[in-house]
């Protein structure tokens, strides 16, 4: 039941040794040593036992689970360690990443050196006005109004999402004028995931500062989108264009690899006028992930400290380890007690290895309530995987704290293209439902999570606004979570994922 939030990838594979690159090693790039060792400096200040555990483990690809699981047990726990992890954590990565340029491995601050910025094209919306209702793609129909409103309840009931979730997405359909974007601008990084908001964006008005590699089968998609709606798409473009150019000559010129261009892309985005609200959808394979994470990274520290005037968003995978409070560990025994007479079964002859509850020991708080670690981590995703997404954690909780508005929404497991290409990942999904855990399509949770970050942008009492107290830091990251289950679920997702392959494989065909 693992997650795969975004689709495109960050680096030319002719091009891996440009750009942001892993730092040498005992002469080797090794992704291992780099991940254990900033996890380590994550962790020394506030768990120096812990920092000496990480470094202890040999197998780093199969050992990272139980270290990336802890590092969230101890920042529930101890609240003030959550800004030091985070600082120490990026503070490792900026520390330890290179800037590969000339055969030279130069400090990752090259990164953000000066550069000439590309030549700009702005695409102009020909759709006439924006939604007057939130619309919702849903199981080959639309979720509007009173639908909507059921289907959250509906969603409640299962454990699929978080009640907050559903504040949020009933406060936007409250207020319809706040889907009119016009005047609004996002920088869209990988702009053409499939679990990014670009689409929905530009069909609420938006101006859409647009990020991808020069690839024109993504631009002419992204172009088309943009045509047909009545928002505005700006594209980097690899030399200037007439303001006649045909949108396919457009394509042809379009994009920039933000791993290998990394100071070109900040000094394009410097240039962007009025604030914008900065969102990283990056994905790629296995390293490549990481390194386009710590190049999102690296300018994302420079436009914050160049400019006043820039928000943050991110979407957070389900599949990692998240702390969550009381109420989801309570919700979820409850569910685990009144499990079927099969899974007991199943967990005594398999001598406890399948069907373990999800929150076997609760974390008690400094203020005498109750937590949870929800553990729902997959091995076979990696290690990289782990701390791409953890570096983009880590800079929106530094960044909330430093004054920062900042939209960070958990996002539902999802059929995206890269999953169903892996036979194990396809099968796990299609098995997920006897398990209660909800599978999203695309679409669904594209539109959602648009809305979540509308939300987010416009309502004051929004989590992601700064003035907004938190009863904890990490309560960033548990409001408005969709995780399609895996925090409410009775087990614990490691203990059914092999049950799921089985099942899918068989509803499969395989």
């Amino acid at each position: 039941m693992t997650s795969m939030q975004t689709e495109v990838s960050a680096t030319s594979p002719s091009d891996a040794d440009d750009g942001v690159v892993f730092p040498l090693v005992a002469g080797a790039r090794s992704t291992s040593a780099t991940g254990r060792a900033v996890v380590a400096d994550a962790l020394r200040a506030v768990a120096p036992d812990a920092a000496d555990r990480v470094l202890a483990v040999r197998d780093w690809r199969s050992g990272y689970v139980a270290p990336f699981r802890e590092m969230t047990r101890i920042a529930l726990v101890d609240p003030p360690a959550v800004a030091t992890i985070a600082a120490d954590g990026l503070t490792a990565v900026h520390g330890r990443f290179r800037f590969r340029r000339g055969g030279e491995d130069l400090p990752l601050e090259a990164a953000v050196s000066d550069a000439p910025p590309p030549s700009t094209v702005t695409v102009e919306g020909r759709g006439r006005g924006g939604p007057d209702v939130l619309s919702v793609p849903y199981r080959g129909g639309r979720l509007v109004a009173e639908d909507l409103d059921r289907q959250l309840d509906r969603w409640l009931a299962a454990g699929t999402a978080e009640p907050s979730f559903a504040d949020a997405v009933r406060a936007v359909m409250a207020r319809p004028s706040w889907l009119d974007l016009a005047g609004v601008t996002v920088v869209v990084l990988g702009a053409g995931a499939q679990m990014g908001p670009l689409v929905s964006l530009l069909g609420w008005g938006a101006h859409v500062v647009a990020v991808d590699l020069p690839e024109p089968r993504i631009w002419s998609r992204l172009i088309g989108v943009a045509r047909s709606s009545p928002g505005r798409l700006s594209v980097p473009v690899a030399r200037p264009l007439r303001a006649s150019a045909a949108d396919e000559e457009i394509a042809a010129a379009a994009g920039v690899d933000l791993v290998r261009r990394t100071p070109q892309v900040l000094a394009w985005l410097l240039g962007v006028e009025g604030p914008f609200t900065l969102g990283s959808y990056v994905y790629a394979d296995g390293a490549a992930h990481v390194r386009a994470s710590v190049a999102v990274d690296a300018l994302t520290r420079a436009l914050l400290a160049a400019r006043p005037d820039v928000s943050l968003a991110f979407l957070a995978t389900p599949t990692d380890a998240f702390a969550v409070p009381g109420e989801v560990v309570e919700d979820s025994r409850r569910r685990y007690a009144a499990r079927s007479r099969v899974s007991r079964a199943a967990r005594v002859g398999t001598a406890g290895r399948l069907f373990r509850p999800n929150y076997s020991r609760p974390e008690r708080l400094p203020d005498g309530s109750l937590g949870g670690v929800n553990d729902s981590l997959v091995p076979q995703q990696g290690p990289n995987y782990a701390l791409a997404k953890r570096i983009e954690r880590w800079r929106a909780l530094q960044a909330r704290a430093d004054g920062r508005l900042v939209s960070l929404n958990v996002a539902p497991a999802t059929r995206t293209r890269s999953v169903l290409r892996n036979r194990v990942l396809a099968a796990a999904y299609a098995g997920a439902h006897r398990f209660g855990i909800e599978v999203f399509e695309p679409s669904t949770s594209n539109t959602l999570m648009a809305a979540l970050l509308v939300h987010d942008l416009r309502r004051p009492a929004a989590v992601a606004n700064p003035a907004t107290a938190l009863a904890h830091p990490l309560e960033l990251l548990w409001q408005g979570a969709n995780h399609g289950g895996l925090w409410r679920n009775a087990y614990e997702p490691r203990s059914v994922l092999g049950v799921a392959v089985a099942l899918g494989m068989v509803q499969r065909g395989a």
